[in-house]
């Protein structure tokens, strides 16, 4: 079982928060923040619901170690330290910036993973390349498909069949330091502009060809998803200008913006909420112009050293309890109504990470052809090396 700190007290809204920021001070640990809050018991406020260690798949005899390759910041060490308490399994988490880079490894053989984190986009070409499982669902029994918003769960299908399972959705926008930027930024067209002007030498672009691409497509007029010769032309032209301005192109850019070597960045929405949590002058816009919108999932490799503890660890990561551990301390908003009834209003009703829907129209999810066209990889490439 897991060890839970009590307390007396409530876990009231505005003590939430306060919580929330000693956590992220570091003065206090996250199995302190996740006790006094609540969240780290939240098995038990589940009405009819499951338990951290209610997996079918707890029952064979795992073994081992199991390989997870996700995002940076995306995961709560508690999640993985009580898994291993509870099967023995270790668990042993890699981070990679791009959908490509992913695929990449995973075709070339430079990775053994058993679990992955694809984005909804890529979810079609892994199964075209016969790369991930159809799931045994009846193995799942944490997933729930009814309690899951399929608006940003659709791409875990392909033809009626399941191979994936939604981690968490969210948005790409833009994290600008208002300390030092007097701009107010709310489209990738000023976004480029600011790069250029007022923070040039301080800016960072994601070292991932959908977003970087495709967020200049959208600053000049252009679909996200954008593979026309032409307009992909456009876009390089404006990279290829911006570049000289630019202090990195790096999808791990957190550790920049905290020490205030960078004022602006292309920025995910749980980093957003992380970086804004501890640092206020840090703000999250998204595009008025457009940019993504996206899901991420969770998918079993067919080449997957170790099935079984890569069907337990999924399943407990679809636990609602634990979930909502993720969220807490990630940030990316959750796709399942169970999760959200677990968290506090201040968090569902956070802007940064639950827009309104009149911010969502202008996105786009990435499309499948994106992944592969030879054209946009091509232009990352001459941009990385310009």
């Amino acid at each position: 079982m897991w060890k839970h700190v009590k307390h007396d007290l409530p876990p009231t809204p505005r003590r939430f928060m306060d919580e929330f920021m000693r956590l992220k001070r570091g003065s206090v640990s996250r199995r302190h923040f996740l006790g006094v809050t609540g969240l780290g018991l939240a098995a038990t406020v589940l009405g009819g619901g499951t338990h951290p260690f209610s997996s079918s798949a707890l029952a064979q005899d795992l073994r081992g170690r199991v390989r997870l390759n996700s995002w940076p910041n995306y995961h709560a060490a508690e999640t993985f330290e009580a898994f291993t308490e509870a099967t023995g399994v270790t668990v042993e988490l890699s981070v990679t910036n791009s959908n490509e880079e992913m695929l990449q490894k995973i075709r070339t053989g430079m990775a053994e993973w058993d679990l992955i984190v694809p984005t909804n986009y890529a979810i079609s070409t892994y199964v075209g390349l016969g790369l991930i499982d159809e799931l045994e669902l009846q193995k799942l029994r944490n997933y729930n498909a009814t309690s899951q918003n399929l608006l940003f769960t659709w791409a875990g299908q392909v033809s009626g069949r399941t191979y994936a399972l939604p981690k968490n959705w969210g948005t790409t926008g833009m994290a600008v330091n208002t300390r030092r930027i007097e701009t107010a930024i709310t489209s990738w067209k000023q976004f480029f502009a600011t790069a250029m002007g007022e923070a040039s030498g301080k800016t960072i672009v994601h070292d991932y060809q959908l977003t970087t691409i495709g967020s200049a497509l959208v600053s000049l007029g252009y679909s996200f998803n954008s593979v026309a010769p032409l307009e992909l032309a456009a876009a390089e032209e404006l990279l290829l200008e911006v570049k000289p301005h630019l202090l990195a192109i790096d999808s791990d850019y957190q550790p920049a913006m905290r020490a205030q070597d960078a004022w602006l960045t292309m920025c995910w929405v749980s980093d957003g909420l992380q970086l804004n949590r501890d640092m206020p002058e840090i703000t999250y816009a998204l595009g008025t112009d457009g940019g993504e919108i996206w899901t991420d999932y969770y998918a079993i490799l067919k080449a997957a050293p170790n099935k079984p503890a890569a069907y337990a660890l999924l399943d407990f990561l679809m636990d609602p309890a634990v979930a909502v551990r993720e969220h807490a301390i990630s940030g990316a908003p959750a796709t399942d109504r169970r999760v959200l009834a677990l968290l506090p209003e201040e968090i569902r009703g956070n802007k940064i990470a639950y827009p309104d829907e009149a911010a969502l129209t202008p996105l786009e999810f990435g499309a499948a052809v994106t992944l592969t066209d030879p054209g946009r990889s091509e232009l990352m490439a001459r941009f990385k090396a310009a």
